[in-house]
């Protein structure tokens, strides 16, 4: 059953800001304390306390939403995943694709260290990669580097779109990243995501009112010592797998699977629940005595001051969705339009 979204906006916005605030208040405090004594340390703290803020959005998925995410990959593919770090390239097919990766990296036990890097970030790539050289676990890297989905009559568009944009496509973040972390990263993860033609595309707005879905996710793990060693030919690698991508997506539009043999079930962990509930309950508590003790709700600045910070959670949770949004539209919508001129 759907739920007004404005009903669960506020309370979720002010469980993750006010959590974010915790968090990052600790980080930073082993960031002066710890850090200087032992970066590896500080790095496995920090570890723990991104993904027990990230769980939240993992809860969203699995818990209120019910979206069900299928993956499908080969039994090498799917024993490795985090045990090993890894450049993970997706292809963009909803707004939350980046979200399904971090469900996938919960799953394998590496969310607290998955980064994502979007078109706006890329330049950032050579100083911030070298950074995670000496990682002490297993890190995700993903990259979204492509505007559409990639055949042949539709590389020119996409690079040309990539090209006035600024996009990596192919040729700037996932160049970048390979030259970078060829001597560190042993794989690359394939990830194709795939939405069953029979079900509505997930949305950050859909998962906010109460809508399950299905996602379809198809992971192949590919050696690094793979890549060629050239810009030009790790270019030309990387539009060969967007290529067969493609042929992978028209396989599961016509097929509605990406292969029941290659299923793996990946569950439901009770994990983020309990994260959730034990944020809830602490936040509750704390906020309810904060009230009493500071009586702020007794007086009308205290009341103008609480509706004013409801409005600015409100318009963070707001901008938020736009920027899911935005993330897919910007790349993909106007890829396709190129396309169709074309």
């Amino acid at each position: 059953m759907a739920v007004p979204a404005a009903v669960v906006v506020v309370p979720l916005g002010v469980l993750f800001l006010l959590s974010g605030l915790i968090v990052n208040i600790i980080q930073a405090t082993c960031y002066v304390a710890v850090r200087p004594i032992s970066k590896s340390t500080y790095r496995r703290i920090n570890r723990v306390l991104a993904e027990l803020l990230w769980l939240q959005l993992v809860w969203l998925v699995d818990w209120w939403a019910g979206v069900e995410i299928r993956l499908y990959a080969d039994s090498e593919s799917f024993e490795s995943m985090g045990k090993e770090h890894a450049l993970v390239v997706s292809n963009h097919r909803s707004d939350i694709d980046w979200l399904v990766g971090w469900i996938l990296a919960q799953r394998s036990g590496c969310l607290g260290s998955t980064l994502a890097v979007m078109k706006k970030s890329s330049k950032f790539l050579p100083s911030g990669l070298q950074r995670l050289k000496d990682f002490p676990q297993p890190f995700w890297l993903a990259l979204f580097v492509e505007g559409t989905r990639f055949t042949p009559a539709k590389l020119l568009a996409a690079q040309e779109y990539a090209a006035s944009q600024g996009l990596p496509v192919p040729k700037n973040g996932f160049v970048s990243a390979v030259n970078n972390m060829r001597s560190f990263v042993p794989a690359i993860y394939d990830m194709t995501v795939a939405i069953p033609k029979d079900k509505p595309s997930p949305t950050m707005l859909r998962i906010l009112k109460h809508q399950p879905c299905q996602i379809h996710v198809h992971m192949k793990r590919r050696p690094m010592n793979e890549v060629p060693e050239t810009d030009e030919a790790i270019a030309q690698w990387c539009r060969d797998m967007f290529m067969a991508k493609d042929s992978l997506l028209d396989k599961h539009l016509a097929q509605g699977t990406f292969g029941e043999e290659d299923y793996k079930p990946i569950g439901r962990p009770l994990k983020s629940l309990l994260v959730v509930i034990s944020w809830a309950s602490l936040l509750s508590i704390a906020s309810y005595r904060f009230f009493i003790w500071s009586a702020l709700i007794s007086t009308w600045k205290g009341v103008a001051f609480t509706t004013l910070s409801l409005f600015l959670v409100t318009a963070c949770m707001h901008a938020f969705i736009l920027f899911s949004q935005a993330e897919r539209s910007t790349s993909a919508k106007a890829a396709q339009a190129r396309v169709k001129k074309s």
